[in-house]
């Protein structure tokens, strides 16, 4: 059963905007940090500054708000009480950590995102450096593609078997940081297409993937069977966020990469 198919949108009413008011929240708070790269602190600091401040905050507001629900923090201890449970946030308090400390680069994100019976229902990314977030409680509408096709990669280690993929579909490769900003480039019709398979946490993909759902965008795994969260090994091995109408093109893509 596919849960967000059964499950009355307006009884998360409240989580979506939660959501959204918190990576929002979360985003402003990291790039007043950001500012002091330079002056009182360096770019190292500020990045281990921003992803424990963005956490704390994050993870204080969850609790206050949503006192029964799991989380599950990239910077925050892994409490398995959370498999127990239908409701279960997921944050990357920082997604793109990297980027973050190299001003005025803006592909960086906060994701947060809450996760209903192992399904991502529930999501927001921020993208400060471009004053946006993309989330569940507004699903954006999706641009019209033309041209060539193009496709999201990490722009510091693209594996082997993307750009093959590229190379089957004859798509141009669109270099980004974060997971967050590559698969929100699919969303903003910057990219057709984001397909990672060297390997995620939850945390990395939570979001992003309760927001591309929400846009009408098709999103699997590299087999294409279905994304879950709230697994005790936050590990996922890789990930596809395309245009609806690319996705058997994709998979045939994958599979003749082997």
């Amino acid at each position: 059963m596919n849960v967000a198919n059964h499950t009355d949108r307006r009884s998360f009413e409240r989580d979506h905007l939660d959501a959204a008011r918190l990576a929002g929240e979360a985003g402003e708070l990291l790039l007043r940090l950001r500012t002091e790269i330079g002056t009182t602190t360096s770019a190292d600091e500020a990045r281990a500054r921003g992803d424990q401040g963005s956490h704390d905050f994050l993870a204080r507001e969850i609790v206050r708000l949503h006192p029964a629900d799991g989380l599950l923090s990239e910077e925050g201890e892994d409490d398995l009480m959370r498999l127990a449970l239908d409701r279960v946030w997921i944050v990357d308090p920082l997604d793109g950590t990297r980027e973050y400390g190299d001003p005025p680069r803006d592909d960086w994100a906060v994701h947060v995102a809450l996760a209903y019976r192992g399904q991502a229902i529930v999501g927001a990314v921020a993208l400060p450096g471009l004053g946006i977030v993309l989330s569940t409680a507004d699903p954006p509408a999706l641009p019209r593609s033309e041209g060539p096709l193009r496709l999201a990669v990490s722009r510091t280690r693209p594996p082997a078997s993307v750009e093959e993929v590229a190379r089957v579909l004859g798509a141009e490769l669109v270099s980004m940081g974060s997971a967050g900003a590559k698969a929100m480039a699919v969303v903003l019709g910057k990219a057709d297409i984001y397909f990672h398979s060297g390997g995620q946490y939850e945390w990395d993909s939570a979001a992003p993937v309760a927001v591309a759902k929400s846009a009408g965008l098709y999103v699997a795994r590299a087999d294409g069977s279905e994304i879950t969260y709230n697994n005790r090994d936050p590990w996922l091995p890789d990930l596809i966020v395309c245009r609806p109408d690319l996705a058997d093109r994709v998979l045939t893509a994958i599979d003749h990469a082997g």
